[in-house]
Formats: structure tokens, sequence, C-alpha cells
């Protein structure tokens, strides 16, 4: 995402999301409908791809946590707010709006600095295609996913997931999830890789919290580039791919990072990352 910004001021107050960061530069986002198992509302959705761009462009963030308030995650798309409402509209205004859930995904894919997805309770439609869209998933034995496209009569390939989870957990258990929308529990989701990490019951967010602090800590910039060839590359030919590759690490090779560890090891000292 471009780092120049127009005219628009940065979003004093986000209406549909709670955002905080701490001075360690790590951001937390937290879904807070917890009436409705922070249900998404369209407000929501337009909150998460304006935030995620906003935080991409003034880059003093390095790592991002989504949580779920409550009981659960994400319940998913509000089912009176969004699919009640999406029966009203007309075909252009309903490619507007799959746009723009897809647009989030995107902007969690493309943002330079690490996303950690915090799961306990219920991550099931939209809310599960969240999570998959993180670079990790930290869940406690209470998470359960569930891909409910298709028990409402809609393709299971929804906001990128027929891309994502075959590339997370294969192309056999991702035809399963999608196409039967069954739930999946703590346990089975580890044991196929929709897990990156289980932690106690109730652990969670803290152990989110420890994670996002670890990669807020490291180098930054090897950590964005580092994503950006893990989603660049899943489509590309070996050849394309070390060619790419090897751009980058010539560019920061260049970069004071790369020195600084330099100087740190012989220094016999920690490295003083810059995120440059």
């Amino acid at each position: 995402m471009s780092p120049f910004t127009g005219s628009a001021p940065r979003t004093p107050k986000w209406q549909h999301l709670r955002v905080s960061i701490d001075e360690s530069a790590v951001a937390t986002v937290t879904l807070a409908r917890t009436e409705k198992l922070n249900a998404l509302t369209f407000g929501a959705y337009a909150d998460l791809r304006d935030l995620l761009a906003e935080l991409s462009r003034e880059k003093f963030v390095r790592a991002l946590v989504l949580a779920g308030e409550g009981r659960s995650f994400c319940s998913g798309g509000d089912v009176d707010e969004i699919i009640g409402e999406t029966l009203a509209m007309d075909t252009s205004q309903l490619l507007d709006f799959n746009r723009m859930t897809g647009q989030v995904v995107r902007a969690i894919r493309e943002c330079p600095f690490p996303v950690i997805a915090a799961l306990h309770g219920v991550a099931a439609g939209a809310g599960a295609v969240l999570a998959l869209a993180a670079d990790f998933r930290i869940a406690d034995p209470t998470a359960r996913f569930a891909f409910l496209f298709t028990k409402v009569g809609l393709s299971g390939g929804d906001m990128g997931a027929a891309y994502l989870l075959p590339r997370v957990v294969g192309l056999g258990h991702a035809t399963r999830l999608l196409m039967l929308g069954d739930t999946v529990r703590a346990p089975e989701a580890e044991r196929i890789g929709l897990i990156s990490e289980m932690v106690d019951e109730g652990g969670a967010d803290e152990a989110a919290q420890a994670l996002a602090h670890r990669l807020a800590e490291g180098p930054a910039l090897a950590y964005a580039q580092t994503k950006a060839l893990l989603t660049a590359e899943l489509d590309m030919p070996l050849a394309a791919a070390v060619e790419m590759d090897a751009a980058t690490q010539a560019l920061l090779m260049n970069g004071e990072d790369y020195a600084e560890f330099h100087a740190a090891f012989t220094a016999k000292r920690p490295p003083k990352w810059q995120g440059k």
C-alpha cells in the first residue's frame, strides 16, 4: 500500500471497531458487539478496510492483533443487518458489497505488518475468513471454525476463502470445509494446520499480544518483505520466485538492519532493529 496521503485527515475515532495502539507500536483491533457475538455490519467491514489502509500508509504500527470481545471471536455477517438488507439490493449494489468484503481480506494480506488473530469461541462465516487471512491464528480450546456460506445458499468461495484455505490446509480439507460448511473444533483445526498455536483456555488474547510484541521488537522491514513474498509467490513459477527473492535480498542487504546485525554480532550484543 502506498505511504503517500492526500487531503483526508487521520481518522480520530472508529465507530464500528475498538482500536488501540500501545507504546511498542502494537495495534489491537477489537470486534465489540458482544450481544451479537461480534457479528459484522456494513460499517464494520468498511472500518476494517479503511483502518488497515490508514495504518499501512502511516507506517508506525509494527504488528496488529485482531480480537473479539466476550464469548466469541466473530459469528460472521449480521443476519438481519447484512443478509436481510442484501435481499433488497440490486446486482450493482451486491457487487459493491462483495467487493468491499474482499477488500478487507486483501488489506489484511497486503498490509506491511504481521496480523495475529486471537481466537476463542466461534469464528464463523466472514469471521472464519478474517481469521484465515491473518498471518498467525492463536486459539484456545473453545475455538471453532465454520465456513457457513453454502449453508445460506451461497458459494463457499467467499472473500477469497477458496484461494486462501487450500493453501493453508490443502485442497482436500478445504473442499470439505467450504462445501459442507461443518464446524471444525480446535483439536481438528490444529491438526490440519488451520491454527498456528494452541494455548490454554482463556489465553488466546495474552498469547497473541506476546507474539505481537515479539514481532514489534524485531526487524520490521524483513518481516514486511517476508509477508509480501509469501503472498506474491503463491502463484509464481519457481524461476520467478527465486528471482524475486534475489531482488528482495539485494535491497535488504543495503538496509540498516542488515548492517546492524553484523555490528551487534561483532560486539556480542543484541541487535537494535530500526525497521530500515
